[in-house]
């Protein structure tokens, strides 16, 4: 443990994030599964960025929400990848104080603005469904844009508000951080101080973000679904499904994760299991959305299809 002395309390100015408890040999192995993940998640996410800007078919809100998701994923998943891969493949754990602390600023800020951003779409899909006709002057340019810095001011003020309380915290002793990356559950968990107050707010913000984002899902699929239902024919109801199909996966997987995570007592707390499902939404699932709307969404595979033709005749 690197320390330094002050008032004879031996203060910690770096972490070493000790990750799977797995042997050497296996480390090498981990490396290779996650960088394929991450390269893979890189592949997917540029592919659907890149359909959306050559595409015209593809100029519309829904899909400048999904550039915007990907390219969040991106980050989101950079934030925590690279830093794990040297680990596996140098052995070298330790990260500065400063460097945790900036981790975990963007951590949040990406995760948080990613649950914003779900909700918004599902508003756009309602939109989209209950009046087609009017969808790209309900949802104008001036909207779309607005709700996407909204979703990033919203992150950041998450960011903001937690990293300076978790890192006020006092930290001696042990200097170990059982996980992958720096989250604040473990850190709470590593602190000598008090965390009643970080355990409250993280509990309390976590709670009322997922509130306020579920409640916007469930509202608007509530009328998508009334929407739907109106609709005679058997084709209409089944190119309105599948515009919300590939959003209604994403967003269950995405909120079940967060909710075994951070809305549980700490008492009942596990690192391990914490460890699993924080990787699962951080690298997994960034590389699982772009597979997912291009497999369920006919306008992104046709665009696909097209792209393929034009390059490879």
């Amino acid at each position: 443990m690197v320390a330094v002395s002050m008032h004879n309390v031996s203060t910690i100015i770096e972490f070493v994030l000790m990750g799977f408890p797995v042997p050497e040999e296996l480390q090498i192995i981990l490396f290779l599964l996650f960088l394929a993940i991450y390269l893979f998640t890189f592949m997917g996410i540029l592919g659907i960025v890149g359909l959306v800007r050559i595409d015209s078919r593809l100029h519309n809100p829904m899909y400048y929400f999904l550039s915007v998701l990907s390219f969040l994923d991106a980050c989101y998943s950079s934030v925590i990848t690279p830093k794990m891969l040297l680990n596996f493949l140098l052995g070298n754990k330790s990260i500065s104080f400063s460097g945790c602390a900036t981790q975990m600023l963007f951590f949040l800020t990406f995760g948080t603005t990613e649950s914003f951003l779900l909700a918004a779409m599902a508003y756009d899909r309602y939109v989209a469904i209950s009046n087609p006709l009017l969808y790209m002057a309900i949802i104008s340019p001036r909207i779309y844009v607005s709700v996407i810095i909204g979703s990033y001011i919203g992150g950041l003020l998450k960011g903001i508000l937690h990293t300076p309380a978790t890192f006020s915290l006092s930290f001696w002793g042990s200097n170990e951080i059982r996980h992958c990356f720096c989250d604040i559950p473990p850190l709470l968990y590593l602190s000598c101080s008090d965390t009643h107050i970080n355990e409250l707010l993280l509990f309390n913000f976590v709670s009322a973000t997922e509130v306020l984002t579920v409640l916007i899902l469930i509202i608007s699929y509530s009328y998508i679904l009334a929407a739907i239902l109106r609709i005679h024919s058997v084709q209409g109801r089944r190119k309105a499904l599948s515009t919300c199909t590939s959003h209604l996966a994403v967003v269950t997987i995405y909120h079940s994760t967060i909710l075994a995570t951070y809305i549980r007592p700490s008492s009942s707390y596990n690192l391990e299991h914490g460890m699993v499902v924080s990787l699962f939404y951080t690298t997994v699932i960034p590389m699982m959305n772009p597979v997912i709307y291009s497999l369920r969404n006919k306008d992104v595979k046709d665009a696909f299809k097209n792209v393929l033709e034009k390059y490879f005749q």
